[in-house]
């Protein structure tokens, strides 16, 4: 343990960092028990005297999920006595290990997943704190709220409330039927993901003042999935008035993942069930966890998709936009510079300009030569970068242009926007390589490929101050120093509203007449720049309309 305490002052002296941020709370080191009284009844957290934190560790905030509750709406908690112990995560939703840099700390994994975390700075008599609710990514198949790059107390040291909440996933979290939709008092299915994040922010407005919280300023934010949940929450009549301020990283509802017509996912959740052997609502509710695991895992579905149920969703999120709405907060986000390598666009071709003429051809067959005009191919670096933009943009990066835009132009509220641009520096075990969406995977027999820019998932530890606690990758000075940047900005946004402060580069606000909007490019000397790359976005844009 003396070597483990050395080897951690050691790293923290070399990185020049004051905080001790590495949670050790599990395990009871140098923290005593806290009680907090909730809604429910008394909890027992811990109180870190090295880093002054106090540490809530999967809080229940609806009842599980379970039996008769499966897919349905989540429920309020019953009232218990006693005291109930909070010190070590809850069970995380049901998933497969699909992202290769998922380090869950959880305790195992259950469809009673409904749990949620706290960290605060609060003493005795702190009130009205800030708080930062942050939704999981994983492409709504995958994640929770315990894994190191979300912890909370990087960000708690920096006078904010930390909460991250799970909520249900694939099979269990967005499945829709006929039968479910008739017994719902909303008379729809599905979504059951989205509920709970809503569920868990209603529970932040009753309980969060105990933690030392303002209930009034509430930001949320998310990555990927998460971030698309951000979107939704802020479109939605069950949340969107429960936020102050909204960060979102690489992702929105509005076209990556959208939200289809009830009557469509219901079909699908048929096909799903009928295909599986299951007749009827009963059978499903009576299989066990392990049955519905393995049955989803041999459908071989990539989850379940989100639903205009006339209650969360009561029309698309672009709709709500349109109509101004959503919640009128202000917004701050953004995307990576490669969320996803070009070879993903080439399908395997080499960058020469008579290959990314054929794929532009076969993706744009009626608007190649207007495609071409916006995105360069005249040498091989610039190929690389346009199949690079491309595939970045068909995946999610012009889906989070387009919250952009419409938020901008619909609200009169300050929107930030932010590429983040640093490359990742070498993964410490050389029998892994980057993941082509993010994460790692095994080195063997995958084709190498050398980043160009920054890939998707990348920025969370950065933004959240949590490069110490991931150990996959060999993090240098100039890392340090774009995390500092990244969570100055964040943590005064979740603050104000406004990203700017001490020491940090001037970050501008987009207006809504904006031709070519400010954009902060993160990196290791970051700077605000006119966009280029409206251009391609608007492009891009026309496609989907025409589509």
């Amino acid at each position: 343990m003396k070597k483990h305490t050395l080897c951690i002052q050691l790293v923290i002296a070399l990185i020049g960092l004051n905080a001790l941020i590495i949670n050790v709370l599990a395990q009871g080191n140098d923290a005593f028990p806290v009680l907090v009284q909730v809604e429910q009844g008394t909890i027992e957290g811990l109180y870190d005297t090295r880093t002054g934190l106090q540490l809530y560790l999967g809080v229940p905030f609806a009842k599980p999920p379970v039996g008769n509750l499966r897919w349905k709406a989540p429920q309020p908690l019953d009232k218990w006595t006693g005291i109930k112990p909070t010190k070590a995560f809850g069970p995380r939703p049901v998933q497969a290990i699909v992202f290769g840099d998922m380090n869950s700390r959880s305790n195992g994994v259950s469809e009673d997943c409904l749990y949620l975390n706290v960290w605060t700075p609060a003493k005795r008599n702190t009130k009205g704190l800030p708080v930062l609710v942050y939704f999981y990514g994983g492409g709504f198949v995958a994640g929770d709220g315990s894994e190191p790059r979300y912890d909370g107390a990087s960000m708690a040291r920096k006078g904010i409330v930390v909460v991250t909440v799970n909520y249900r996933l694939g099979l269990f979290g967005f499945f829709a039927h006929p039968e479910l939709s008739k017994e719902a008092p909303y008379k729809a299915s599905g979504n059951y993901g989205y509920l709970d994040q809503a569920f868990a922010l209603q529970w932040v407005q009753k309980n969060i003042a105990a933690f030392g919280g303002d209930p009034k300023k509430v930001t949320i934010a998310g990555e990927s999935a998460g971030s698309i949940s951000v979107s939704a929450q802020m479109v939605s009549p069950l949340s969107k008035n429960l936020i102050a301020g909204a960060i979102g990283e690489s992702g929105s509802g509005i076209s990556a993942l959208a939200a289809i017509p009830l009557a469509e996912a219901e079909k699908v959740g048929v096909e799903f069930a009928k295909n599986a052997g299951y007749t009827s609502l009963s059978q499903l509710r009576a299989a066990s966890t392990r049955e519905l695991y393995e049955v989803y895992a041999e459908s071989r579905r990539f989850g379940f998709p989100s639903v205009i149920d006339g209650y969360f969703f009561p029309k698309s999120m672009r709709e709500i936009f349109d109509a101004k709405e959503q919640a009128q907060v202000p917004l701050l986000l953004g995307w990576n510079s490669a969320e996803i390598p070009g070879m993903a666009f080439m399908q395997g071709l080499p960058y020469t300009e008579e290959n990314f003429i054929k794929k532009v051809k076969e993706a744009y067959p009626n608007d190649w030569e207007e495609a071409l005009k916006v995105f360069p191919h005249a040498t091989p670096k610039e190929i690389e970068w346009s199949a690079t933009n491309l595939a970045s943009d068909r995946f999610i990066s012009y889906s989070t242009w387009k919250w952009f835009d419409l938020h901008r132009k619909n609200s009169s509220q300050p929107v930030y926007r932010y590429l983040y641009s640093k490359l990742r520096p070498p993964l410490v075990d050389k029998s892994l390589t980057p993941g082509l969406a993010g994460g790692t995977t095994s080195a063997q027999g995958v084709p190498q490929f050398t980043p160009i820019g920054a890939p998707h998932a990348c920025e969370i530890e950065y933004c959240m101050g949590n490069l110490p606690l991931i150990k996959d990758y060999a993090w240098t000075a100039d890392d340090y120093k774009v995390s500092e940047t990244m969570q100055g900005y964040f943590a005064n946004f979740i603050k104000t509203g406004n990203p700017n402060g001490d020491k940090l580069p001037e970050w501008p606000a987009a207006k809504a007449q904006d031709v070519n909007p400010p954009v902060m490019i993160l990196d290791t000397e970051s700077k605000a720049v006119p966009s280029q790359d409206e251009g391609r976005y608007l492009f891009l844009d026309k496609m989907v309309k025409n589509n």
